[in-house]
């Protein structure tokens, strides 16, 4: 797998996001019954000389601003880290017909994250398609940080586009957490 490749085409495409199949990628328990949020602490950096520290690091803010904006408008208020009355967590995947890497920092531990990847990777490269595309996915959980339980899971899957403006992929990475979120019903 050419790790290198598939980050240089996450960073260079506008994230573009369907959900996949042995881990859930549907999980809906009811309402999200909440009036804050908070994102997960962000993993720590792999111990790797050749990690370029917070690389992807504007990807992050343009997903995170666009779940604050989706969720503001519904009434829901970010908080700091750990506390919220949700946790949203998040994993981004993108993937071509040879190569899947995940984008991890904000979705937490276990085997979750590792699991959609492969999953991801089997619907896409073992696919009919053999024309080359690239797709990116992205998967917003709803934890309910009482119990550490998973009440909600969202994904949508885009093609990914390559040499765009930050403005240009910034709108697109909004849209697709628009798409994503547009079924998550909220209760405060």
């Amino acid at each position: 797998m050419k790790q290198n490749t598939i980050w240089a085409t996450l960073a260079a495409g506008a994230l573009a996001m369907t959900g996949c199949s042995s881990v859930k990628t549907d999980v809906d328990k009811g309402p999200i019954h909440a009036r804050t949020f908070s994102f997960p602490q962000p993993r720590p950096a792999p111990p790797s000389a050749s990690f370029e520290p917070n690389r992807f690091g504007y990807l992050h803010t343009m997903v995170q601003d666009a779940i604050t904006q989706n969720l503001a408008a519904r009434g829901i208020t970010k908080v700091p880290a750990g506390g919220g009355d949700v946790t949203v967590a998040y994993l981004l995947i993108v993937g071509n017909n040879a190569a899947t890497a995940s984008l991890d920092d904000y979705f937490g531990y276990g085997p979750d994250g590792s699991k959609l990847q492969e999953k991801v990777h089997a619907a896409q490269a073992t696919g009919k398609n053999r024309e080359y595309f690239e797709q990116g996915t992205i998967f917003i959980d709803f934890v309910d940080p009482r119990e550490s339980k998973l009440v909600k899971r969202a994904s949508v899957q885009r093609p990914v586009l390559r040499n765009v403006t930050p403005e240009v992929r910034s709108e697109r990475i909004r849209e697709a957490v628009d798409e994503a979120l547009r079924d998550v019903r909220i209760q405060p």
